[in-house]
């Protein structure tokens, strides 16, 4: 069936899709700056190695969730609007759950069995990777769980439960090391008591009582969300691959210290900028997938929200990139004063992988997730074997390019793999009138630099304030 393009609809989901975004804007901006807090407070906390050991904590808690529990609640948030008109939503919502609790016991069997390989490929210590299987349940709940409050557009409770998430999570891990002395343990403590906390309100906002009955399983709806979910974990495991396992790599070389650096470089840059940058995607893509099951034509809707991300994110990196030695100053331990050679690398490298929301989202509405996966896993294999050779000749800095050039490949491969009848258009207006704006930025970068004078936060704004009056001044007089 053709996809036809309709005026009103997408003007009536535009306008959805900015109410939407200031709903989940202050979850998104007090969660960046929840992730600002938490270098300068970890890494006051803990010395570089056991930092570090947090580090790789996290990224093999990660590495575990994309594989076994992510992908359930994405098939939740992407199938939710189809089974929501056919009427058959306990059927649906027994179908997730079934497979969200086979996923975790599969995963707890196969992690028992081959522990002792894990212990040694990931170079961890056995009581941490215990805590990491624990801390996984309550995690997998909230990310179902979260997807379904997404589903159903409720945006303040999403907001609510983001802000007060990041918040309890810090306060407790602070509480656990501080006055128990338990170090990156107590991080992942802190984070445990705070998520399974969470997830009681998220089942209370997300109504899913209401819904949810113990119903046989369905097995026809199981094939669906497998072929639309597997090549998600699959995609996503290649996404960590670029961006997390630089920290495995590091520390298996160079050791705990080191990934440590590596750590704060990546808590500087993808958590933040993501955070930010998810203010468009996690209200515009719910609404983007009701247009295109209701046979709309999203691709102009799309493009004009890429153009609102170009606009929002390359000022925020290049800034960050251009005062990059300053920013760690602001945001780190001195004791972590070398992760500013990554930043530069990281910051674009999550640049390019966040405009890949837009460029990918073509596979997720086709249900072809599979080339995501493909192209994804070739950027990072491509990654890991720079990492390989870089590191031990160039350190951090050797991470950071190939970090960024694993994400560059990927961008690069989207635009190029296209599906018939959903090519991107490039929003070469909103383009043009950047690379004006970007002219009296760079005559202001120039001035401070040779005047060397102010405060670099100061600085740092007033490059922002300048790009975003110029532009705002070029836009108003283009319409005229």
């Amino acid at each position: 069936m053709e996809y036809v393009e309709n005026k009103q609809v997408e003007e009536e989901q535009t306008r959805g899709i900015f109410q939407d975004m200031a709903k989940y804007a202050p979850s998104k901006i007090v969660g960046t700056l929840g992730n600002a807090l938490i270098v300068p407070v970890y890494t006051s906390l803990l010395p570089p190695d056991q930092y570090g050991l947090y580090t790789i904590s996290i990224a093999l808690l990660s590495f575990l969730c994309i594989i076994f529990s992510d992908w359930v609640g994405l098939s939740g948030l992407r199938f939710f609007r189809h089974h929501q008109i056919m009427q058959d939503m306990p059927k649906y919502l027994t179908t997730l759950v079934f497979i969200l609790t086979f996923n975790i016991l599969l995963m707890i069997l196969l992690t028992y069995v081959f522990r002792n390989n894990f212990y040694s490929f990931f170079h961890i210590p056995a009581k941490y990777f215990l805590a990491i299987l624990m801390l996984i349940i309550p995690v997998a709940i909230r990310a179902l769980l979260f997807q379904l409050i997404r589903a159903q557009l409720k945006s303040m409770s999403f907001t609510f439960s983001t802000i007060l998430n990041q918040f309890l999570t810090i306060g407790l891990s602070v509480f656990f090391v501080k006055y128990f002395n338990l170090g990156a343990m107590g991080m992942l403590l802190g984070m445990g008591v705070s998520i399974s906390l969470i997830d009681l309100l998220l089942i209370y906002q997300s109504n899913i009582m209401k819904w949810f009955k113990v119903q046989k399983v369905e097995w026809s709806f199981l094939i669906p969300i497998w072929k639309y979910g597997i090549p998600i974990a699959a995609t996503s495991l290649s996404a960590w691959i670029i961006n997390q396992s630089n920290k495995f790599i590091m520390n298996s070389i160079k050791g705990f210290s080191e990934a440590g650096i590596v750590g704060v470089g990546y808590g500087l840059t993808l958590p933040l900028l993501l955070t930010i940058f998810a203010i468009i995607t996690v209200a515009a893509i719910p609404r983007i997938i009701n247009m295109y099951e209701e046979r709309i034509d999203v691709r102009p809707i799309i493009s004009r929200f890429a153009g609102y991300y170009l606009l929002i994110s390359l000022p925020i990196v290049t800034v960050m990139s251009l005062y990059c030695v300053d920013y760690v100053n602001i945001f780190a331990n001195e004791k972590f004063y070398n992760a500013y050679k990554l930043i530069p690398y990281f910051a674009f490298g999550t640049f390019f992988l966040a405009i890949t929301d837009y460029t990918t989202l073509q596979y997720h509405l086709a249900n072809k997730t599979y080339i995501d996966f493909i192209i994804k896993l070739v950027s990072g294999v491509i990654g890991v074997i720079l990492n390989i050779i870089l590191i031990p000749q160039y350190g951090v800095t050797g991470v950071g390019i190939a970090t960024l050039t694993a994400n560059v490949i990927y961008f690069v491969l989207t635009i190029v793999i296209v599906l018939p009848g959903l090519r991107l258009r490039f929003p070469y207006k909103t383009f043009v009138k950047m690379l004006i704006a970007g002219i009296p930025f760079t005559l202001v970068y120039i001035m401070f630099s040779k005047l060397n004078c102010g405060y670099p936060v100061f600085k740092m704004l007033s490059l922002i304030f300048v790009f975003y009056g110029s532009y705002w001044i070029l836009d108003k007089v283009l319409k005229k």
